[in-house]
Protein backbone atom coordinates (compact mmCIF):
# COMPACT_ATOMS: atom_id res chain seq x y z
CA UNK A 1 0.00 0.00 0.00
CA UNK A 2 2.62 2.27 0.94
CA UNK A 3 4.28 1.90 -2.36
CA UNK A 4 1.82 2.30 -4.53
CA UNK A 5 0.94 5.60 -2.91
CA UNK A 6 4.38 6.80 -3.49
CA UNK A 7 3.80 5.94 -7.24
CA UNK A 8 0.80 7.50 -7.21
CA UNK A 9 2.12 10.58 -5.51
CA UNK A 10 4.75 10.65 -7.86
CA UNK A 11 2.81 10.28 -11.03
CA UNK A 12 0.10 13.23 -9.62
CA UNK A 13 3.56 15.39 -9.06
CA UNK A 14 4.90 15.11 -12.46
CA UNK A 15 1.41 15.41 -13.93
CA UNK A 16 1.00 18.80 -12.35
CA UNK A 17 4.28 19.57 -13.34
CA UNK A 18 3.43 19.34 -17.03
CA UNK A 19 0.12 20.99 -16.35
CA UNK A 20 2.29 23.95 -15.24
CA UNK A 21 4.39 24.03 -17.53
CA UNK A 22 1.71 24.14 -20.01
CA UNK A 23 -0.13 26.68 -18.33
CA UNK A 24 2.67 29.27 -18.07
CA UNK A 25 3.78 28.66 -21.59
CA UNK A 26 0.08 28.76 -23.01
CA UNK A 27 -0.68 32.51 -24.19
CA UNK A 28 -2.64 34.28 -21.08
CA UNK A 29 -5.96 36.28 -21.96
CA UNK A 30 -5.77 39.47 -20.99
CA UNK A 31 -8.19 42.13 -18.99
CA UNK A 32 -10.92 38.91 -18.31
CA UNK A 33 -11.67 40.30 -14.20
CA UNK A 34 -12.16 43.92 -15.42
CA UNK A 35 -10.07 46.81 -13.39
CA UNK A 36 -9.31 47.64 -9.96
CA UNK A 37 -10.51 50.06 -7.96
CA UNK A 38 -6.86 51.58 -8.06
CA UNK A 39 -6.90 51.02 -12.06
CA UNK A 40 -10.26 53.16 -12.02
CA UNK A 41 -9.21 56.14 -10.39
CA UNK A 42 -5.93 56.17 -12.42
CA UNK A 43 -8.02 55.85 -15.27
CA UNK A 44 -9.97 59.18 -14.20
CA UNK A 45 -6.82 60.90 -13.55
CA UNK A 46 -5.04 60.37 -16.73
CA UNK A 47 -8.80 61.65 -18.13
CA UNK A 48 -8.14 64.63 -16.28
CA UNK A 49 -4.53 65.21 -17.43
CA UNK A 50 -5.10 64.37 -21.09
CA UNK A 51 -8.35 66.64 -20.96
CA UNK A 52 -5.53 69.68 -20.21
CA UNK A 53 -3.13 68.75 -22.09
CA UNK A 54 -4.95 68.76 -25.29
CA UNK A 55 -6.25 71.85 -24.05
CA UNK A 56 -3.57 73.19 -23.78
CA UNK A 57 -1.84 71.53 -27.28
CA UNK A 58 -4.38 73.26 -28.87
CA UNK A 59 -3.90 76.64 -27.49
CA UNK A 60 -0.10 76.73 -28.21
CA UNK A 61 -1.36 75.02 -32.20
CA UNK A 62 -3.64 77.96 -32.72
CA UNK A 63 -0.11 80.20 -31.59
CA UNK A 64 1.78 78.26 -34.02
CA UNK A 65 -0.47 77.40 -36.99
CA UNK A 66 1.49 78.89 -39.63
CA UNK A 67 4.91 76.66 -38.58
CA UNK A 68 3.01 73.63 -38.16
CA UNK A 69 1.31 74.42 -41.71
CA UNK A 70 4.59 74.62 -43.26
CA UNK A 71 5.43 71.08 -41.45
CA UNK A 72 2.17 69.84 -42.51
CA UNK A 73 2.92 71.36 -46.34
CA UNK A 74 6.40 69.95 -46.20
CA UNK A 75 5.08 66.56 -45.27
CA UNK A 76 2.24 67.18 -47.85
CA UNK A 77 5.37 67.39 -50.55
CA UNK A 78 7.53 64.42 -49.71
CA UNK A 79 4.04 62.08 -50.06
CA UNK A 80 3.39 63.53 -52.99
CA UNK A 81 4.20 60.11 -55.27
CA UNK A 82 2.56 58.51 -52.47
CA UNK A 83 -0.81 60.63 -53.16
CA UNK A 84 -0.63 60.43 -56.92
CA UNK A 85 -0.23 56.72 -57.11
CA UNK A 86 -3.41 56.08 -54.54
CA UNK A 87 -5.44 58.93 -57.38
CA UNK A 88 -3.80 57.14 -60.40
CA UNK A 89 -4.78 53.48 -58.74
CA UNK A 90 -8.50 54.96 -57.85
CA UNK A 91 -8.81 55.65 -61.63
CA UNK A 92 -7.22 52.47 -62.91
CA UNK A 93 -9.24 50.69 -60.43
CA UNK A 94 -12.77 50.12 -62.46
CA UNK A 95 -10.87 48.62 -65.35
CA UNK A 96 -9.16 46.33 -63.07
CA UNK A 97 -12.12 45.17 -62.02
CA UNK A 98 -13.46 44.78 -65.25
CA UNK A 99 -10.92 42.52 -66.37
CA UNK A 100 -11.02 40.49 -63.35
CA UNK A 101 -14.81 39.76 -63.68
CA UNK A 102 -14.70 38.26 -67.20
CA UNK A 103 -11.31 37.05 -66.77
CA UNK A 104 -11.00 34.77 -63.37
CA UNK A 105 -14.29 32.39 -64.86
CA UNK A 106 -12.68 31.57 -67.68
CA UNK A 107 -9.13 31.08 -65.95
CA UNK A 108 -10.86 28.92 -63.12
CA UNK A 109 -11.57 26.18 -65.44
CA UNK A 110 -7.94 26.13 -66.75
CA UNK A 111 -5.90 26.75 -63.71
CA UNK A 112 -5.91 23.95 -61.22
CA UNK A 113 -3.59 25.79 -58.34
CA UNK A 114 -5.77 27.96 -56.18
CA UNK A 115 -4.94 31.56 -56.43
CA UNK A 116 -3.28 30.96 -59.43
CA UNK A 117 -6.26 32.33 -61.66
CA UNK A 118 -6.59 35.69 -59.52
CA UNK A 119 -2.71 36.43 -59.55
CA UNK A 120 -2.99 35.89 -63.33
CA UNK A 121 -5.79 38.18 -64.24
CA UNK A 122 -4.80 41.02 -61.93
CA UNK A 123 -1.44 41.13 -63.94
CA UNK A 124 -3.35 41.34 -66.74
CA UNK A 125 -5.75 43.35 -65.37
CA UNK A 126 -2.85 45.72 -64.29
CA UNK A 127 -0.96 45.38 -67.28
CA UNK A 128 -4.09 46.36 -69.66
CA UNK A 129 -4.58 49.77 -67.79
CA UNK A 130 -1.29 50.99 -67.65
CA UNK A 131 -1.66 50.43 -71.76
CA UNK A 132 -4.71 52.39 -71.27
CA UNK A 133 -3.34 55.10 -69.54
CA UNK A 134 0.31 55.46 -71.72
CA UNK A 135 -2.18 55.20 -74.95
CA UNK A 136 -4.17 58.02 -73.56
CA UNK A 137 -0.69 60.28 -72.64
CA UNK A 138 0.73 59.68 -75.43
CA UNK A 139 -2.22 60.56 -77.96
CA UNK A 140 -2.76 64.18 -76.29
CA UNK A 141 0.61 64.44 -76.16
CA UNK A 142 0.72 63.78 -79.92
CA UNK A 143 -2.14 65.74 -80.37
CA UNK A 144 -2.19 68.79 -78.57
CA UNK A 145 1.05 69.90 -77.72
CA UNK A 146 1.84 70.30 -81.47
CA UNK A 147 -1.94 72.37 -82.30
CA UNK A 148 -1.33 74.25 -78.79
CA UNK A 149 2.08 74.97 -80.07
CA UNK A 150 0.29 76.84 -83.22
CA UNK A 151 -2.14 78.02 -81.77
CA UNK A 152 -0.23 80.00 -79.07
CA UNK A 153 2.21 81.06 -81.53
CA UNK A 154 -0.55 82.09 -84.27
CA UNK A 155 -2.50 84.02 -81.22
CA UNK A 156 0.98 85.88 -80.34
CA UNK A 157 1.77 86.78 -84.20
CA UNK A 158 -1.77 88.24 -84.83
CA UNK A 159 -2.84 89.61 -81.38
CA UNK A 160 -1.15 92.97 -81.62
CA UNK A 161 -2.65 93.85 -85.12
CA UNK A 162 -6.26 92.18 -84.16
CA UNK A 163 -5.74 94.80 -81.00
CA UNK A 164 -4.31 97.66 -83.21
CA UNK A 165 -7.47 97.20 -85.47
CA UNK A 166 -10.05 97.24 -83.27
CA UNK A 167 -8.63 100.87 -81.79
CA UNK A 168 -8.46 102.05 -85.52
CA UNK A 169 -12.05 100.63 -86.07
CA UNK A 170 -13.13 102.20 -82.38
CA UNK A 171 -11.14 105.69 -83.28
CA UNK A 172 -13.26 105.76 -86.72
CA UNK A 173 -16.83 105.34 -85.28
CA UNK A 174 -18.54 108.42 -86.16
CA UNK A 175 -20.10 110.47 -82.99
CA UNK A 176 -22.88 112.96 -83.19
CA UNK A 177 -22.37 115.96 -81.73
CA UNK A 178 -24.76 115.60 -78.64
CA UNK A 179 -23.05 115.47 -74.77
CA UNK A 180 -23.54 111.57 -74.49
CA UNK A 181 -21.20 111.12 -78.17
CA UNK A 182 -18.86 113.39 -76.61
CA UNK A 183 -18.58 111.46 -73.44
CA UNK A 184 -18.31 108.26 -75.09
CA UNK A 185 -15.69 108.96 -77.26
CA UNK A 186 -13.81 110.59 -74.84
CA UNK A 187 -13.87 107.34 -73.04
CA UNK A 188 -12.62 105.30 -76.24
CA UNK A 189 -10.03 107.83 -76.61
CA UNK A 190 -8.96 107.32 -73.49
CA UNK A 191 -9.50 103.82 -72.97
CA UNK A 192 -7.52 103.22 -76.17
CA UNK A 193 -4.26 104.89 -74.72
CA UNK A 194 -4.70 103.20 -71.83
CA UNK A 195 -4.42 99.92 -73.50
CA UNK A 196 -1.30 101.24 -76.06
CA UNK A 197 0.21 102.34 -72.61
CA UNK A 198 0.29 99.19 -70.73
CA UNK A 199 1.27 96.64 -73.83
CA UNK A 200 4.34 99.09 -73.99
CA UNK A 201 5.32 99.63 -70.61
CA UNK A 202 4.04 96.97 -68.08
CA UNK A 203 3.38 94.25 -70.43
CA UNK A 204 7.09 94.12 -70.87
CA UNK A 205 8.62 94.48 -67.47
CA UNK A 206 5.51 91.29 -67.00
CA UNK A 207 7.28 89.66 -69.71
CA UNK A 208 10.75 89.59 -68.32
CA UNK A 209 9.45 88.66 -64.78
CA UNK A 210 8.01 85.59 -66.58
CA UNK A 211 11.07 84.82 -68.52
CA UNK A 212 12.89 84.89 -64.95
CA UNK A 213 10.85 82.48 -63.67
CA UNK A 214 10.71 80.39 -66.53
CA UNK A 215 13.49 78.41 -65.08
CA UNK A 216 11.76 77.63 -61.75
CA UNK A 217 8.58 76.50 -63.61
CA UNK A 218 10.58 74.58 -66.18
CA UNK A 219 12.42 72.48 -62.87
CA UNK A 220 9.07 72.64 -61.01
CA UNK A 221 7.33 71.10 -63.75
CA UNK A 222 10.23 68.22 -64.46
CA UNK A 223 9.58 67.60 -60.81
CA UNK A 224 5.53 66.95 -60.94
CA UNK A 225 6.43 64.42 -63.67
CA UNK A 226 8.81 62.45 -61.61
CA UNK A 227 6.34 62.23 -58.60
CA UNK A 228 3.86 61.05 -61.58
CA UNK A 229 5.64 58.26 -62.64
CA UNK A 230 6.73 57.45 -59.14
CA UNK A 231 3.35 57.27 -58.41
CA UNK A 232 2.53 55.28 -61.25
CA UNK A 233 4.82 52.41 -59.72
CA UNK A 234 3.26 52.94 -56.36
CA UNK A 235 -0.16 52.40 -57.99
CA UNK A 236 1.10 49.62 -59.60
CA UNK A 237 1.05 48.22 -56.09
CA UNK A 238 -1.48 49.33 -55.11
CA UNK A 239 -3.58 47.66 -57.67
CA UNK A 240 -2.35 44.57 -56.76
CA UNK A 241 -2.27 44.70 -52.74
CA UNK A 242 -5.83 46.45 -52.91
CA UNK A 243 -7.64 43.73 -50.73
CA UNK A 244 -5.11 43.06 -48.83
CA UNK A 245 -5.18 46.99 -47.59
CA UNK A 246 -8.88 46.94 -47.67
CA UNK A 247 -8.24 43.59 -45.05
CA UNK A 248 -6.31 45.56 -42.71
CA UNK A 249 -7.73 48.72 -42.65
CA UNK A 250 -11.68 46.67 -41.68
CA UNK A 251 -9.43 44.78 -39.10
CA UNK A 252 -8.26 48.02 -37.58
CA UNK A 253 -11.35 49.47 -37.50
CA UNK A 254 -13.09 46.55 -35.64
CA UNK A 255 -10.03 46.63 -32.98
CA UNK A 256 -10.23 50.36 -32.22
CA UNK A 257 -14.00 51.02 -32.73
CA UNK A 258 -16.67 49.98 -30.94
CA UNK A 259 -18.74 47.72 -33.27
CA UNK A 260 -21.69 49.95 -33.56
CA UNK A 261 -19.47 52.69 -34.63
CA UNK A 262 -17.01 50.12 -36.74
CA UNK A 263 -20.02 49.55 -38.84
CA UNK A 264 -21.09 52.79 -39.19
CA UNK A 265 -17.45 53.91 -40.06
CA UNK A 266 -17.16 51.17 -42.74
CA UNK A 267 -20.51 52.18 -44.57
CA UNK A 268 -19.82 55.85 -44.93
CA UNK A 269 -16.45 54.28 -46.55
CA UNK A 270 -18.76 52.36 -49.12
CA UNK A 271 -21.19 55.31 -49.66
CA UNK A 272 -18.28 57.61 -50.07
CA UNK A 273 -16.25 55.52 -52.46
CA UNK A 274 -19.76 54.99 -54.73
CA UNK A 275 -20.44 58.75 -54.52
CA UNK A 276 -16.73 59.57 -55.62
CA UNK A 277 -16.17 56.79 -58.07
CA UNK A 278 -19.49 57.45 -59.70
CA UNK A 279 -18.83 61.38 -59.75
CA UNK A 280 -15.16 61.66 -60.93
CA UNK A 281 -15.13 58.65 -63.42
CA UNK A 282 -18.42 59.57 -64.75
CA UNK A 283 -17.72 63.60 -64.88
CA UNK A 284 -14.38 62.16 -67.11
CA UNK A 285 -16.11 60.36 -69.57
CA UNK A 286 -18.95 63.36 -69.91
CA UNK A 287 -16.15 66.06 -70.62
CA UNK A 288 -14.03 63.81 -72.89
CA UNK A 289 -17.14 63.28 -75.05
CA UNK A 290 -17.88 67.02 -74.78
CA UNK A 291 -14.06 68.01 -76.07
CA UNK A 292 -14.45 65.73 -78.59
CA UNK A 293 -17.48 66.94 -80.13
CA UNK A 294 -17.11 70.76 -79.51
CA UNK A 295 -13.33 69.56 -81.79
CA UNK A 296 -15.68 68.50 -84.47
CA UNK A 297 -18.24 71.19 -84.18
CA UNK A 298 -15.80 73.99 -84.58
CA UNK A 299 -14.02 72.41 -87.20
CA UNK A 300 -17.44 72.10 -89.42
CA UNK A 301 -18.08 76.34 -88.53
CA UNK A 302 -14.27 76.77 -89.55
CA UNK A 303 -13.47 78.31 -86.46
CA UNK A 304 -9.99 79.45 -85.47
CA UNK A 305 -8.19 78.24 -82.22
CA UNK A 306 -10.10 74.78 -83.09
CA UNK A 307 -8.16 72.53 -80.61
CA UNK A 308 -7.35 75.08 -78.41
CA UNK A 309 -10.73 75.91 -77.28
CA UNK A 310 -11.70 72.20 -77.52
CA UNK A 311 -9.25 71.59 -74.68
CA UNK A 312 -10.58 74.39 -72.42
CA UNK A 313 -14.00 73.18 -73.13
CA UNK A 314 -13.55 69.96 -72.14
CA UNK A 315 -11.19 70.58 -69.15
CA UNK A 316 -13.77 73.06 -67.62
CA UNK A 317 -16.54 71.06 -68.12
CA UNK A 318 -15.09 68.75 -65.70
CA UNK A 319 -16.45 71.51 -63.05
CA UNK A 320 -19.83 71.47 -62.52
CA UNK A 321 -22.66 74.01 -63.44
CA UNK A 322 -19.76 77.25 -63.60
CA UNK A 323 -17.54 74.85 -65.60
CA UNK A 324 -19.27 75.50 -69.37
CA UNK A 325 -19.26 79.23 -68.61
CA UNK A 326 -15.80 79.60 -66.92
CA UNK A 327 -14.16 77.39 -70.52
CA UNK A 328 -17.04 79.50 -72.32
CA UNK A 329 -15.76 83.14 -72.09
CA UNK A 330 -12.19 83.22 -72.71
CA UNK A 331 -12.72 81.06 -75.49
CA UNK A 332 -15.15 83.20 -77.00
CA UNK A 333 -12.91 86.52 -76.44
CA UNK A 334 -10.04 84.49 -78.59
CA UNK A 335 -12.35 84.00 -81.32
CA UNK A 336 -13.78 87.32 -81.12
CA UNK A 337 -10.68 89.16 -81.77
CA UNK A 338 -10.19 86.95 -84.97
CA UNK A 339 -13.98 87.79 -85.62
CA UNK A 340 -16.68 89.10 -83.61
CA UNK A 341 -19.28 86.97 -86.04
CA UNK A 342 -17.69 84.08 -85.61
CA UNK A 343 -17.42 84.49 -81.53
CA UNK A 344 -21.17 85.03 -81.60
CA UNK A 345 -21.76 81.80 -83.99
CA UNK A 346 -19.63 80.18 -81.13
CA UNK A 347 -21.50 81.26 -77.74
CA UNK A 348 -24.34 79.70 -80.18
CA UNK A 349 -23.10 76.30 -80.42
CA UNK A 350 -21.86 76.07 -76.94
CA UNK A 351 -25.33 77.01 -75.54
CA UNK A 352 -26.57 74.24 -77.73
CA UNK A 353 -23.78 71.80 -76.35
CA UNK A 354 -24.12 72.57 -73.24
CA UNK A 355 -27.99 71.62 -73.04
CA UNK A 356 -27.24 68.43 -74.89
CA UNK A 357 -24.73 67.80 -71.96
CA UNK A 358 -26.86 68.83 -69.23
CA UNK A 359 -30.49 67.37 -70.44
CA UNK A 360 -29.34 64.33 -72.64
CA UNK A 361 -25.69 63.34 -72.51
CA UNK A 362 -24.86 63.94 -68.11
CA UNK A 363 -28.06 62.37 -66.95
CA UNK A 364 -27.17 59.35 -69.01
CA UNK A 365 -23.64 58.66 -67.48
CA UNK A 366 -23.56 60.50 -63.91
CA UNK A 367 -27.84 59.85 -63.37
CA UNK A 368 -28.02 60.38 -59.60
CA UNK A 369 -24.73 59.79 -57.94
CA UNK A 370 -24.96 62.92 -55.84
CA UNK A 371 -28.28 62.72 -55.14
CA UNK A 372 -28.03 67.11 -54.40
CA UNK A 373 -29.87 69.58 -55.74
CA UNK A 374 -28.59 72.25 -58.13
CA UNK A 375 -29.01 74.76 -54.86
CA UNK A 376 -26.31 72.91 -52.75
CA UNK A 377 -24.32 71.94 -55.83
CA UNK A 378 -23.65 75.80 -56.60
CA UNK A 379 -22.99 75.96 -52.51
CA UNK A 380 -20.84 73.29 -52.69
CA UNK A 381 -18.87 74.50 -55.83
CA UNK A 382 -18.02 78.43 -54.44
CA UNK A 383 -17.45 76.74 -50.93
CA UNK A 384 -14.70 74.53 -52.03
CA UNK A 385 -13.36 77.25 -54.99
CA UNK A 386 -13.24 79.75 -52.50
CA UNK A 387 -11.19 77.67 -49.81
CA UNK A 388 -9.12 75.33 -52.22
CA UNK A 389 -9.46 76.74 -55.60
CA UNK A 390 -9.53 74.27 -58.48
CA UNK A 391 -9.46 70.97 -57.10
CA UNK A 392 -11.93 72.15 -54.32
CA UNK A 393 -14.27 73.63 -57.24
CA UNK A 394 -13.54 69.71 -58.49
CA UNK A 395 -13.83 68.06 -55.65
CA UNK A 396 -16.25 70.00 -53.79
CA UNK A 397 -19.81 67.96 -55.31
CA UNK A 398 -18.77 65.01 -54.45
CA UNK A 399 -17.46 65.70 -50.92
CA UNK A 400 -20.25 67.78 -49.82
CA UNK A 401 -22.48 64.92 -51.31
CA UNK A 402 -20.97 62.73 -48.61
CA UNK A 403 -21.57 65.55 -45.92
CA UNK A 404 -25.22 65.52 -46.92
CA UNK A 405 -25.88 61.87 -46.89
CA UNK A 406 -24.38 61.78 -43.08
CA UNK A 407 -26.83 64.49 -42.26
CA UNK A 408 -29.74 62.82 -43.98
CA UNK A 409 -28.66 59.81 -41.76
CA UNK A 410 -28.96 61.30 -38.64
CA UNK A 411 -32.19 63.23 -39.56
CA UNK A 412 -33.60 59.60 -40.60
CA UNK A 413 -32.67 58.17 -37.42
CA UNK A 414 -34.13 61.18 -35.10
CA UNK A 415 -37.66 60.33 -36.98
CA UNK A 416 -37.62 56.95 -36.58
CA UNK A 417 -36.59 56.87 -32.90
CA UNK A 418 -40.16 59.49 -32.93
CA UNK A 419 -41.76 56.70 -35.04
CA UNK A 420 -42.14 59.96 -37.91
CA UNK A 421 -42.63 59.69 -41.77
CA UNK A 422 -39.16 60.04 -43.48
CA UNK A 423 -40.07 60.99 -46.71
CA UNK A 424 -39.52 65.21 -46.88
CA UNK A 425 -43.12 65.58 -49.18
CA UNK A 426 -44.89 64.45 -45.88
CA UNK A 427 -43.99 67.66 -43.92
CA UNK A 428 -46.13 70.08 -46.27
CA UNK A 429 -47.97 73.46 -44.93
CA UNK A 430 -50.55 72.11 -43.30
CA UNK A 431 -49.50 68.58 -41.86
CA UNK A 432 -47.96 68.11 -37.87
CA UNK A 433 -47.07 66.49 -35.34
CA UNK A 434 -49.94 66.93 -32.43
CA UNK A 435 -48.70 67.13 -28.55
CA UNK A 436 -48.83 63.02 -28.70
CA UNK A 437 -46.56 62.47 -30.91
CA UNK A 438 -48.84 61.65 -33.45
CA UNK A 439 -48.31 62.32 -37.29
CA UNK A 440 -51.33 63.96 -38.68
CA UNK A 441 -51.07 64.68 -42.95
CA UNK A 442 -53.12 67.44 -44.14
CA UNK A 443 -55.51 65.45 -46.66
CA UNK A 444 -56.50 62.91 -43.73
CA UNK A 445 -59.39 64.32 -42.28
CA UNK A 446 -60.83 61.44 -41.21
CA UNK A 447 -57.41 61.20 -39.14
CA UNK A 448 -58.18 64.57 -37.39
CA UNK A 449 -61.83 63.14 -36.24
CA UNK A 450 -60.38 60.32 -34.41
CA UNK A 451 -57.41 62.63 -33.08
CA UNK A 452 -60.25 64.93 -32.01
CA UNK A 453 -62.42 62.13 -30.28
CA UNK A 454 -58.95 61.04 -28.25
CA UNK A 455 -57.56 63.98 -27.60
CA UNK A 456 -59.73 67.09 -27.30
CA UNK A 457 -57.32 69.68 -26.09
CA UNK A 458 -54.77 68.81 -28.95
CA UNK A 459 -57.38 68.64 -31.53
CA UNK A 460 -58.65 72.12 -31.21
CA UNK A 461 -55.58 73.67 -30.18
CA UNK A 462 -54.55 72.89 -33.91
CA UNK A 463 -57.40 73.24 -35.47
CA UNK A 464 -58.08 76.16 -34.23
CA UNK A 465 -54.33 76.93 -35.60
CA UNK A 466 -55.98 75.91 -39.24
CA UNK A 467 -58.61 77.88 -39.20
CA UNK A 468 -61.26 74.69 -39.58
CA UNK A 469 -62.84 74.77 -36.33
CA UNK A 470 -66.07 75.51 -37.20
CA UNK A 471 -66.11 72.77 -40.01
CA UNK A 472 -64.39 70.10 -37.34
CA UNK A 473 -67.12 70.83 -34.95
CA UNK A 474 -69.93 70.34 -37.11
CA UNK A 475 -68.10 67.40 -38.06
CA UNK A 476 -67.43 65.93 -34.92
CA UNK A 477 -70.22 66.83 -32.73
CA UNK A 478 -72.97 64.16 -34.52
CA UNK A 479 -70.84 61.58 -33.83
CA UNK A 480 -70.27 62.38 -30.34
CA UNK A 481 -74.19 62.60 -29.84
CA UNK A 482 -74.77 59.49 -31.87
CA UNK A 483 -71.72 57.62 -29.00
CA UNK A 484 -73.48 58.51 -25.91
CA UNK A 485 -77.16 57.41 -27.14
CA UNK A 486 -75.37 54.15 -28.03
CA UNK A 487 -73.66 54.04 -24.39
CA UNK A 488 -76.83 55.01 -22.51
CA UNK A 489 -79.07 52.28 -24.56
CA UNK A 490 -76.23 49.73 -23.31
CA UNK A 491 -76.13 50.54 -20.14
CA UNK A 492 -79.97 50.46 -19.72
CA UNK A 493 -80.19 47.36 -21.62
Amino acid sequence: MCICAKKRNNYMSENEKKERETYYNSKPRLGGNGPSKIRQQFNRGMTYFLVIAASLAFYFALLRFRHIFNVLWKVYDVLKPIIYGAVIAYLLNPIVKRVDKRLIPVLEKKVTKPGRAQNISRSVGVFTSLIILGALISALCNLLIPELYVSIRDMIYTLPGQLNHMVSSLNNIKMDDSTTGSIVKTAIEQGTTMLQNWLRNDLLGKVNELMSNLTVGVLNFLGEVVNFLIGVIVSIYILFSKELFAKQCKKIVYAVLPIRHANLLLHLTTKSNEIFGGFIIGKIIDSAIIGVLCFFGLSILNMPYTLLVSVIVGVTNVIPFFGPYIGAVPSAILIMLDSPIKGLYFLIFILVLQQFDGNILGPKILGNSTGLSAFWVIVAILLGGGLFGFPGMLMGVPTFAVIYYIVQMLVSSKLEQKMLPKNTEAYDQYSYVDNAGQYVHSSQEHVHATQEYKYPEHSAVHMEHFGHMETFDAKIRPKKKDDQEENHKKDNK
